[in-house]
Order: C-alpha cells, then structure tokens, then sequence
C-alpha cells in the first residue's frame, strides 16, 4: 500500500511540474516552416506574450498588453491552466496527509478520505490541464487546415505537448489513488465481517449459562421426575 501510494504521488508531482513548465511557456505555437519563405526567423506565441527568433539565437518578447483584446480562447485556456495547476497544489497538500507513511492526519479512515479526495483533486486538475491545451490545439488545427485562412499558420508548440503529459501523469495518479483506496475497503470489509448474529447467540448463551449456574447454587435440581409432585 505504502509504495502504490509512493508512485501515485510521484506521478502526480511529475504532472503537476509539467503543467507549470507548460502554462510558463511561450512556444504553445511556432510558425509552421511548409508555408514560410524567411525560414531563418520564426515567432512563437504563449499565453502570456508573443515572441520572435532568428537562427542567430536571438529572440524578442512582447507582453499581451491587455486583457480584453486577447481573444477568448486565450482568455480560456489560461483559466483552466491556472484551475489545473491550483488543484494539483491542493491535492498535493491532500496527499501529504492522505498518505499512510505521513504522521499526520487522523485516524486510518480519516486519511482514507482525504487520500481519496486528493485522487479526485489530480483527476479534476488533469481534465483541465488536458481540456486547455486540447482547446488550444483546436484553434491552430482548425487555421491550419482552412483554405480560406490567407493569415500566418502556426504549428504545434512543445508547451502543448508538455501540458498533455502533465495532465496524463496526474490522471493517472488520481486514479492510482481512488483505486488503492477502494481496494484498501474491500479487503477491510473481508476482515471483518458482520457479527450481528453471533454475537446474540453468545448473549444467549451467556444468559443461559448464568441462570444455570444460579439454581445450581441454590441446590435446585437440574432435571424433575414427572412423578415428583404426585
């Protein structure tokens, strides 16, 4: 159980350290080389702000400067990138005290549920990692492939790519955690069984006993002759 929970979290850390290098980014898409003439320069664009590069390896960053004259789909998947990284911190923290080889946090059960709540925390956080980045591979698909788009055409940036195994690695992990959890249930529900029943026989069978012992005590007899009051 310990190590199951040791890897789960690994992976979730892993996604998260993904999903943060993939929102800081810039190069969510690069201009596409089939379609340019000038192939020694080259702009990538982010969430945040615009860039452009020559093969000499210098290169110029432009901010957005506002933010109501981004378009939605930026807007959009900066909103779910932020969700996914604020809930892998979150589940993080759930983890830490969810986890059976930490001190902290209660009771067995206690830490179930929170171990539990923090596979649900990394799940969430990886739909919306994967949701951000496959909007945002939407958009470029979509201009890329129109015949009436005469603008620059992009390709897909690493960023992209580095979002969609960080929201893998977190889903996984979750799952990881909900499932030892399950798992960890059902083998307690095996161990101990209902009793109910037994428990009242042997109730009975203490009662019995005690009334027993009583008229034994008071040197009744035990068993009567059908004749003994004629």
């Amino acid at each position: 159980m310990f190590g199951i929970q040791i890897l789960a979290f690994v992976f979730c850390i892993a996604g998260v350290g993904a999903m943060i290098g993939a929102i800081t980014s810039n190069e969510w898409q690069v201009t596409t080389r089939a379609s340019s003439v000038i192939t020694a320069t080259w702009i990538f664009q982010g969430l945040w702000m615009n860039c452009g590069g020559t093969a000499l390896g210098s290169f110029h960053c432009r901010p957005h400067l506002t933010l109501f004259k981004v378009e939605g789909y930026i807007q959009a998947c900066r909103a779910l990138m932020i969700a996914a990284v604020s809930l892998g911190f979150f589940g993080s923290i759930f983890a830490l005290v969810g986890m059976k080889c930490t001190k902290i946090g209660g009771s067995d059960r206690t830490k179930d549920k929170i171990a539990c709540s923090a596979g649900v925390t990394f799940i969430l956080s990886g739909l919306s990692s994967l949701t951000g980045c496959s909007l945002y591979a939407h958009r470029i698909t979509s201009e890329y492939f129109d015949p009436n788009f005469v603008s620059q055409k992009y390709e897909f940036g690493i960023a992209l790519f580095i979002g969609w195994a960080g929201a893998v690695l977190c889903l996984i992990g979750g799952s990881i955690f909900c499932c030892s959890m399950a798992e960890r249930s059902k083998i307690q529900r095996k161990r101990n069984p209902y009793t109910g029943a037994s428990s009242t026989m042997s109730f009975q069978t203490k009662v019995n006993s005690a009334a027993a012992n009583l008229i034994s005590n008071q040197g009744i007899p035990k068993h009567f002759d059908k004749n003994a009051y004629v």
